[in-house]
């Protein structure tokens, strides 16, 4: 546990860090079976959190998962964990499990969840990027879990180590068609022939919150992407709810003029002035 991270909220209350239990047998532990939630803490608000929160919701309806506490008493966990930490730029995160339960696969039909907020510094802002796309694993946009942030995040973890060791710093995955999804942690945008571009859901996109924000300006849309169309781009950048990051280079070859666009620094602008 980080030396910042001095208190948690665990199924209901506030407790010290050092003091928080989680059960061998929980099956977020055991099988991933649960949720999760980044929110960026911003002026020592926990930003965009109605939207987080009903994501969580939905996600855990899809799963058949059991959420013991509403928006509401979700919201004031979280400014009750920030005020505790004194928190101004941060990063809270929400994991929910199915609990414990017996050896095998099928849950429990009595499953009592497991609820916990954690909140960790905020990171130094991410510059621009370099990334390859991943040849060891892809996204399957034909399963549910496309679409919510599981515990399981094998993929993206399988994509990040083949970037590192390609000498990059992000890798793209493509789905079962072999065209673009998004990144190991981010969605993609692309900027070209004028227009801002982002993979549909049903390629394998997360329906991300700062994608869906992007969307929702007006001035982007969805259409499926191949490997050509973002090599053919203008500009490139990924995001997710902790902020957007330029992408320069993608398997070698320059996006663009390799350098931050118009339409991505407008972004990044608008972003800090949240």
């Amino acid at each position: 546990m980080s030396p910042a991270m001095s208190v948690v909220w665990l199924n209901g209350r506030l407790l010290p860090a050092a003091e928080a239990r989680i059960d061998p047998a929980d099956r977020g532990f055991t099988l991933g079976d649960g949720l999760f939630e980044t929110i960026r803490v911003a002026g020592g608000n926990a930003r965009h959190l109605d939207r987080h929160l009903a994501r969580l919701a939905d996600s855990a309806a899809l799963l058949g998962l059991p959420l013991s506490h509403d928006a509401a008493a979700l919201a004031a966990a979280a400014e009750a964990l920030i005020a505790a930490q004194g928190c101004v730029e941060g990063v809270l995160r929400i994991t929910l499990t199915r609990g414990t339960g017996a050896r095998g696969v099928l849950p429990p039909v009595d499953a009592v969840p497991t609820l916990l907020m954690t909140l960790a510094p905020a990171p130094p802002p991410a510059g621009p990027v370099e990334a390859v796309i991943a040849r060891v694993t892809r996204r399957n946009e034909h399963s549910p879990l496309s679409r919510v942030k599981s515990l399981n995040y094998l993929d993206s973890i399988l994509a990040r180590q083949e970037a590192a060791t390609r000498g990059a710093g992000e890798a793209l995955l493509l789905n079962s068609a072999g065209r673009l999804a998004e990144s190991s942690v981010a969605n993609l945008f692309i900027v070209r022939d004028g227009r801002l571009l982002t993979p549909p859901v049903a390629e394998g996109a997360l329906p991300g919150i700062r994608r869906a924000l992007i969307l929702e300006r007006g001035d982007a849309s969805e259409a499926p992407l191949s490997v050509a169309d973002l090599l053919g781009a203008g500009e490139a950048f990924l995001t997710n709810s902790l902020g957007l990051r330029p992408l320069l280079r993608v398997d070698g070859q320059t996006i663009g003029a390799g350098t931050v666009g118009p339409v991505t620094a407008a972004l990044l602008k608008d972003i800090a002035a949240e």
